[in-house]
């Protein structure tokens, strides 16, 4: 049971009916009753919290309101998928390559997908591209619904670059606002609709991009998924998931649907450094460059699919090099590395924009033993 935290002399603390027991990991949480919150009063202490200890972040340079709106574009798409520690390496390293969106414009996609590598949801950098394409002809939006009609923008974006650098009053809607939201009110399941509604009613209009940059860094660093630091959070007397006593039951997980397994046959032609790629088309990874591979068709077996590769290429099948897995989008793909010749024109591998699964099977063919 967390015990109740001190209040602060002159706010009346928000209490809840206390859950009578926890549930089991695979029960949503009861709906606990809320009254309605004192916006004032929970605003500021947000707030203030927020001034205090807000992460410093290189996309949140600038006056508060009127950050640079290329810089969090960037970041907001860059992070949908990344943790800020991991993404703020990419972030460095892909505004070193484009410090400006009209460097971004210029470039070819093969080099945009190449300073994105390794962030995966190549799409998003490929809409990133086509989006900058178009600010660079016709300036930035001036308001939240031109932000949403660039491609790959959607709400969250939106809202965040709005708000963030034209003082917008958007609330933002992501993982760390629903995780804080579902706690301060005890709500098991929040629908997006649910923590949209929510959201909108506690922004605080005199200062939004503040306001969402507060709510989001309390979430990833204060109201975190597995272990609360309900002492340190500056909501906790209005928290009904704190009150109910088991404030990390909250929001109940969600229920995901099963990893679709994925067979893949791949061929290596040259070395490791410098060999035979093909460029890949789909959503999730085209555009970039990989070693020729085919999936197996129903009632296949990998030797029908290699020799089904390498009649495409054509190719000469040689010896097994290994078989990897590797986890990607709702799918968990396993992939057959078989050596092969053909006379096809070879590529420098570093030169090229690969995916995580592409590096694994090269570095699997790397080894020693296989050389």
């Amino acid at each position: 049971m967390v015990s109740a935290a001190p209040v602060a002399s002159g706010r009346a603390p928000y209490t809840a009916p206390v859950s009578p027991s926890a549930a089991g990991p695979s029960v949503a949480p009861p709906s606990v009753p809320v009254s309605p919150l004192p916006l004032p009063e929970l605003r500021a202490a947000l707030l203030a919290w927020f001034d205090r200890t807000g992460r410093s972040l290189p996309w949140r340079a600038g006056a508060e309101g009127a950050r640079d709106p290329y810089r969090v574009w960037v970041a907001e798409i860059l992070l949908q998928q990344t943790q800020v520690a991991r993404g703020q390496i990419y972030y460095d390293r892909f505004l070193t390559a484009f410090p400006t969106v009209q460097a971004l414009a210029d470039a070819p996609q093969e080099a945009v997908l190449k300073a994105w590598e390794g962030c995966g949801y190549y799409a998003r950098a490929r809409n990133l591209h086509r989006a900058a394409q178009q600010v660079a002809q016709d300036g930035f939006p001036g308001s939240y619904d031109g932000w949403l009609a660039l491609p790959g923008v959607g709400p969250y974006t939106a809202a965040a670059v709005s708000s963030l650098a034209l003082n917008e009053a958007r609330a933002v809607n992501d993982g760390n606002v629903r995780r804080v939201l579902a706690r301060l009110h005890a709500e098991p399941q929040p629908t997006p609709a649910w923590v949209q509604a929510r959201a909108d009613a506690l922004l605080d209009p005199a200062r939004p991009g503040a306001w969402n940059e507060a709510v989001m860094d309390l979430g990833a660093t204060v109201c975190t998924p597995a272990a609360p630091r309900c002492d340190a959070c500056p909501l906790r007397v209005w928290c009904a998931a704190f009150a109910s006593g088991t404030p990390a039951a909250y929001p109940a997980p969600k229920v995901r649907a099963a990893a679709q397994e994925v067979t893949v046959v791949a061929v290596l032609i040259g070395t490791p450094h410098r060999a035979v790629l093909e460029r890949r088309s789909g959503a999730l990874l085209g555009g970039l460059m990989g070693l020729p591979a085919e999936p197996l068709a129903a009632g296949e077996t990998v030797q029908d699919a290699l020799t089904r590769l390498c009649a495409r290429l054509p190719a000469r099948p040689g010896a097994f090099l290994g078989r990897l897995t590797h986890a990607m989008t709702h799918r968990r793909v396993t992939l057959h590395l078989h050596a092969a010749q053909a006379d096809l024109p070879l590529r420098m591998v570093a030169d090229e924009a690969l995916s995580r699964l592409d590096q694994k099977a090269l570095a699997l063919a790397a080894q020693p033993a296989l050389l």
